[in-house]
């Protein structure tokens, strides 16, 4: 047994068709990666499979009936794992195993030729699914409730913090006036959301997944991923199917900048809070000063622009 939770682990396995009766002695149980969720492989019967336990508290924001929804759509896409059973209750959930795949990161994301290419024909597939998703992703409602709690905290705020703010209401205002169609999007890009074969990628982790504007999940993403303008044309590219409109790639770019202010803002709370999980205040600084030298650069008002247009 590898740890206090392989009897929960065991018993949310003899739930799904084919696995009745297991026993630790026909298991092997491996503990793998998760910030805050407990993710198990398990090997048995001749298959792996992929078990997730939520972490404590995170019932408190995350809906699991919504995510398991989602997930469940997103498999039937052929970009996600097959959810063979899950809870949307306690939020466990069991996928088939995805095999000689690379979990992504920034790094790999740099090194592996093409992945920029293959995570935006995945981004594609996700967002042409043929069932609806749950949930909306509000971007900036999401932003106004930040607000309005630091607006309750007594803590400094980074140099040219309220220039940003206010030039994100034009932002807010364009892109109400330029709505597209929304579609399901994962709404939480990481590069670790990623699994690369090195001819597809498959994407996983649908707990912050909802309707929303899909190229906030490209703009995420090369945030995340650390693209410069050669693999951010890449995925666009791949996304399409061909070359990206100056509109197309300035909403992208919006939302590159929109993605660091929410979570600038999101690290400001938890420093305010002294979140000790790590240091919240050089997390926000980051994101902060990334988003503002986005913003304040000549060519984003061209790419707002762009998207007038």
């Amino acid at each position: 047994m590898v740890d206090e939770n392989s009897g929960a682990v065991l018993d949310a396995l003899c739930k799904v068709d084919g696995f009745e009766g297991v026993s630790a002695d026909s298991c092997q149980i491996q503990r793998l990666g998760g910030l805050t969720n407990l993710v198990y492989r398990v090997e048995t019967k001749g298959q792996s499979v992929i078990m997730r336990i939520p972490g404590a508290g995170t019932e408190a924001y995350i809906d699991r009936a919504v995510e398991l929804h989602n997930a469940c759509v997103a498999a039937d896409t052929g970009i996600a794992p097959k959810v063979l059973w899950g809870d949307g209750d306690t939020g466990v959930m069991i996928s088939d195993c995805v095999e000689g795949i690379e979990t992504m990161t920034p790094a790999l994301f740099q090194s592996r030729a093409g992945s920029p290419d293959r995570a935006g024909i995945a981004l594609r597939a996700l967002h042409e699914a043929k069932a609806p998703f749950q949930f909306r992703f509000e971007l900036f409602a999401m932003i106004d409730d930040y607000l309005a709690i630091l607006a309750g905290k007594d803590i400094d705020l980074p140099a040219g913090y309220f220039d940003i703010v206010a030039a994100a209401q034009p932002v807010k205002q364009l892109l109400q006036d330029h709505p597209v169609p929304l579609a399901p999007c994962h709404c939480d890009p990481l590069c670790e959301n990623f699994l690369d074969d090195g001819q597809r990628m498959w994407i996983v982790d649908f707990e912050y997944s909802g309707m929303n504007d899909p190229l906030w999940d490209l703009g995420d993403l090369s945030v995340e991923a650390g693209f410069d303008d050669a693999q951010d044309l890449a995925m666009l590219t791949a996304y399409f199917g061909a070359l990206p409109s100056a509109g197309q790639v300035g909403r992208m770019v919006i939302y590159k900048a929109m993605c660091d202010l929410l979570w600038t803002l999101w690290g400001l709370i938890q420093h305010a809070d002294d979140n000790p999980a790590e240091d919240f205040w050089a997390y926000a600084v980051g994101r902060f000063d990334r988003c503002k030298a986005l913003m304040t650069a000549p060519q984003f008002e061209r790419h707002m622009a762009a998207v007038r247009g």
